[in-house]
């Protein structure tokens, strides 16, 4: 295999698992009523934005290869009304879509890169697949860990370094201070 074409497989596993991770770190700070919480009337509660995530990961990687990313069997539209009424449903729908997703990730390693695939009978290259969902699930993560963090106010845990924490972060880090980024 190229090693290019495995750094990026092996980069895209590490962030779609760093992504799952921080949704799930945000969900878990959560009350059940906070997770299915809708701020404003035309707003997503994160459970909706879970939901359609999981939606979205079940379409665009089951078949990867051999089936366009939009199933005739997904209902885009339902994933965005009412998600799964229980947090233990919902975080199984959830697992479910990760799970497709690296089962997925896993048969690239063999593909040819070059190959095309589908996305709503658009030919992307693998590469450009994965982007585009890596850029996708990030962006509705960061609203999930936003809406969350809104919800906790002052009860929320950071889930990277809290302010006023920089220094201290890269005393341990490096062995100095340092302005972080």
């Amino acid at each position: 295999m190229d090693p290019i074409y495995k750094d990026f497989l092996e980069s895209a596993r590490t962030e779609f698992e760093r992504y799952r991770k921080l949704g799930e770190e945000a969900m878990a700070q959560l009350s059940d009523r906070e997770l299915y919480l809708q701020p404003g009337p035309a707003d997503n509660s994160v459970a909706v934005i879970a939901n359609h995530l999981a939606g979205n990961m079940l379409s665009r990687w089951t078949h990867f290869l051999a089936e366009d990313g939009e199933k005739p069997w997904r209902n885009r539209e339902a994933e965005f009304g009412t998600p799964p009424a229980t947090r233990e449903k919902l975080m199984a729908h959830w697992q479910g879509g990760w799970i497709c997703l690296f089962a997925a990730l896993e048969t690239l390693d063999g593909a040819d890169p070059g190959a095309k695939v589908l996305i709503r009978n658009q030919p992307h290259s693998i590469l450009q697949a994965v982007h585009r969902q890596l850029a996708h699930y990030a962006s509705h993560v960061g609203q999930m860990v936003y809406l969350a963090k809104m919800l906790k106010g002052p009860n929320w845990k950071y889930l990277s370094i809290a302010p006023g924490q920089s220094e201290a972060f890269n005393r341990e880090r490096f062995g100095t201070d340092r302005e972080s980024s």
